[in-house]
């Protein structure tokens, strides 16, 4: 299982972040919390999602869908804006098929939130930023009037 390379959106240090862990990550250098952004594949993918202590982001994308880059930075902002509550994962669709096919992926990028394992919110193609912090503001919001917490 890779490790990502997260900058510190406090303090600017560089922190290597484990794809799952405990908990969530904290800066090495000011303590404060860090985005989670990671990959994942066929091998991996439920060991990074049904594990985590917070909901999961999931992005399902590909490297020749323009959409799928156009919204790529709006969704590691919305990770930044909530370090330490939401945990984004980047799935290439053609690099982890039986993950698309399992998920019933049919158009890139497919996003969805999971909520130890379970889907909780699902929508397909790309959204400017606003819409997508309702929809996942909504997502959360939801989860939340279930009781679930972090």
């Amino acid at each position: 299982m890779e490790t990502a390379k997260i900058k510190c959106p406090n303090c600017g240090k560089f922190n290597r972040v484990a794809a799952a862990a405990e908990g969530t990550p904290r800066c090495g250098n000011c303590h404060e919390p860090l985005p989670w952004i990671v990959a994942a594949g066929d091998d991996d993918f439920t060991e990074v999602t049904e594990k985590s202590s917070v909901p999961v982001l999931v992005d399902l994308w590909a490297t020749w869908c323009r959409p799928c880059l156009m919204v790529s930075p709006a969704l590691e902002q919305l990770a930044t804006e909530r370090a330490g509550r939401l945990k984004l994962v980047k799935v290439d669709v053609d690099a982890a098929p039986r993950t698309a096919e399992r998920l019933v992926v049919r158009a890139v990028p497919t996003l969805l939130v999971l909520d130890r394992g379970e889907a909780r919110a699902r929508q397909a193609g790309a959204a400017p930023i606003p819409e997508l912090r309702r929809w996942l503001d909504q997502a959360l919001s939801d989860r939340a009037d279930k009781g679930v917490t972090a």
